[in-house]
């Protein structure tokens, strides 16, 4: 049984849709089992669908306000960098309306209505293809796998929109008398659900790269703080779980394929430059082919 594992990552999706892309369309690899956290959530269904050129134009298009229908930051250039501080206005006008968190992401939420059919969804459900989205249930403290073939369409695309909730900086759901948060908030690479649920090779895409190579900057202001230490968080998560999941896959005797970013794309995933995007995708793509042409050298 072969899996498709994709981390969450933000826009740094982008890259990752290109190292499916190559995967699925060049490589032709047939898997059984897809399962994404996060920004992986929007791309595994349409990779199972084989459709990666719809994704890849919806993906490499988005902006801010595709995203946020409160966006609670500021993006400013100095010196050809963007630096992030709070919209004041903003994350008032929320807490004003009773909200949890600095800003809403109402809007992603229509755009997967638009980009993600009934009809897809029922020809993925009637499929023998699992779909597996992570979401992190705040409420009993739990990471939670939803699969496709468990829930009807309007259910499903809340999960993958939850998946995706970058909480405080996007919406926080209350579904089934839970709160709901973003997957990579407890698991921001399932390999191991891969595993369990019975997958023997598994192709995962990371959106980090192996090695740190970088110091962050000092923060700014408080907004520029706590995406640091967000940051921070979900590196470790990370890390912890990919040493998880080699040691499952060890004990199940699973072969694990690692497709790590070959440089930083960005410190700061909640920027969604489409141009920039664009960019990540090829590099994706060119880097699965550089990859797997070298495999295939050492290989006798």
């Amino acid at each position: 049984m072969r899996a498709l594992v994709i981390s969450g990552g933000g826009s740094k999706g982008a890259f990752a849709g290109g190292v499916a892309q190559y995967l699925t369309e060049v490589l032709k690899k047939d898997y059984d089992l897809f399962i994404g956290t996060s920004t992986g959530s929007l791309l595994i269904a349409h990779m199972a669908l084989g459709k990666a050129e719809k994704v890849k134009k919806v993906f490499t298009s988005v902006n801010q306000s595709s995203i946020f229908s409160s966006r609670p930051f500021l993006i400013t250039k100095k010196h050809g960098y963007e630096n992030i501080s709070i919209n004041h206005f903003n994350v008032l006008k929320n807490f004003l309306k009773g909200k949890k968190t600095f800003g809403d992401s109402h809007n992603l939420r229509k755009l997967l209505a638009k980009t993600f059919t009934r009809e897809e969804f029922e020809q993925l459900k009637n499929g023998n293809k699992e779909i597996v989205t992570t979401v992190s249930n705040i409420s009993l403290n739990e990471v939670e796998y939803k699969s496709i073939k468990d829930y009807g369409y309007e259910d499903f695309l809340e999960w993958i929109w939850i998946s995706c909730n970058y909480t405080p900086f996007m919406s926080l759901v209350k579904k089934n008398g839970c709160e709901y948060a973003d997957g990579g908030l407890g698991s921001m690479v399932p390999i191991e659900e891969a595993i369990q649920r019975g997958a023997t090779e598994v192709d995962a895409i990371i959106l980090q790269t192996e090695v740190t190579y970088f110091n962050r900057m000092p923060s700014k202001n408080v907004f520029s703080l706590i995406t640091n230490l967000f940051a921070f968080m979900l590196d470790r998560i990370e890390k912890q779980n990919i040493r998880i999941g080699k040691f499952a896959a060890n004990n199940k005797d699973a072969i694990l394929n690692f497709y790590y970013t070959p440089s930083v794309l960005t410190t700061n995933s909640l920027i969604f430059d489409e141009e920039q995007m664009k960019a990540w995708w090829e590099s994706g793509y060119e880097f699965a082919k550089y990859k797997n042409e070298e495999l295939n050298q050492i290989e006798p």
